[in-house]
Formats: structure tokens, C-alpha cells, sequence
């Protein structure tokens, strides 16, 4: 098992590197929200550190780049419209097929370019050069490092990391909100 084919590695790399992004999206907004509302409040409906928006995104940053190298204005380009577009989709289902609204970007400091509560400037901006760093430093690095990692400790991590995060999407978006009515 240590030996792990390359197309293995790359799910591997591929999971683990969503879940970071989904991590290093729940700090931002950890950060974001001490500043604007003064006092820490958890991000999130789960148990753990990570936030679902972020790694779709990040999924979708983590594909477009994995096997390219794209100029860093275009991949901020693409991140910004990336970032736009799942933002603006995703509070606008919530919103108008589940009555949720997650997040309001009306009733936050910061929020020029403001559509409807649903995205602004700032957040796509700030999204655009996080995604600029993802792309161009973080993805590569890591998959490099993937290549190189033993393939069973790869695997191990990868699994366990898998189970805790799905348990954590099945109990804290799809349980309570199925089960308890609501987010």
C-alpha cells in the first residue's frame, strides 16, 4: 500500500487540499466577523473548523490549475469571478429555496459593491488574492510534496480526514437542518 499509483495521489492531494481551503475559509471568516462584530462567533453549522463554500471553491481553483500554470493576473481574474458566481449562487438558492440566509453582506462594515446582500466587492477581491496565492503557491507545492509522501500515511489521513468531515456535513447541514428544521 505504500506504494500508491499516481491517479491515487492526485485524489488524495485533491481532498486534502479542498479541506484546507475549506479551513483556511473558516479562519478568514473567524477573523473577518471578530473585526466586524467585535467579539468571536463560529462560522458554520458543523462541528469543525471548515466551511463548504470554501472548498467548493477551493475544488474549483484546485482543477482549474492542477495540471497548468496560469499567469497570476488571470488566475486572480478567474478567482474573482469565481468566487463571484458561487457566492451569488449559493445565497440566492438558500435564500429563495430554503428561506437561509447565511451570510448578508448588507449588514456588514466593508460591503461596497454590494448585489442584493449576497456578494460584494470586498469579499471577491479578498477572495481574488487568496485564491491568487492558492493557485500559484499552495496547490503546487502541495501536490508536490503528495508525490513524494508515503502513500499508507497519505491514504490514513486521507480517510480519517474524510470520515470526521462527512460525519460532520451529514450530522451539521443535513441532520439538523432535515431533522430540526433549520440552520
Amino acid at each position: 500500500m505504500s506504494e500508491l499509483s499516481e491517479k491515487n495521489r492526485i485524489v488524495c492531494g485533491v481532498f486534502l487540499l479542498t479541506v484546507l481551503g475549506a479551513f483556511i475559509g473558516w479562519v478568514y471568516e473567524m477573523i473577518f466577523y471578530r473585526i466586524d462584530l467585535g467579539y468571536f462567533i463560529k462560522r458554520g453549522h458543523g462541528f469543525g473548523p471548515w466551511l463548504p463554500i470554501y472548498a467548493f471553491g477551493a475544488l474549483g481553483l484546485i482543477l482549474l490549475v492542477i495540471r497548468k500554470k496560469i499567469h497570476p493576473a488571470v488566475l486572480f481574474i478567474l478567482s474573482v469571478a469565481g468566487s463571484g458566481i458561487i457566492e451569488f449562487v449559493t445565497g440566492w438558492a438558500l435564500y429563495n429555496f430554503m428561506g437561509v440566509r447565511l451570510w448578508d453582506y448588507n449588514v456588514e462594515i466593508w460591503n461596497w459593491g454590494n448585489i442584493n446582500g449576497y456578494v460584494c466587492a470586498r469579499s471577491v477581491l479578498i477572495f481574488g488574492v487568496f485564491g491568487s496565492v492558492y493557485g500559484a503557491l499552495v496547490i503546487p507545492r502541495f501536490m508536490d510534496f503528495v508525490k513524494k509522501a508515503n502513500g499508507r500515511i497519505l491514504v490514513i489521513v486521507s480517510s480519517v480526514l474524510a470520515v470526521i468531515v462527512g460525519a460532520d456535513v451529514i450530522y451539521g447541514y443535513i441532520i439538523r437542518t432535515v431533522i430540526n428544521g433549520g440552520l
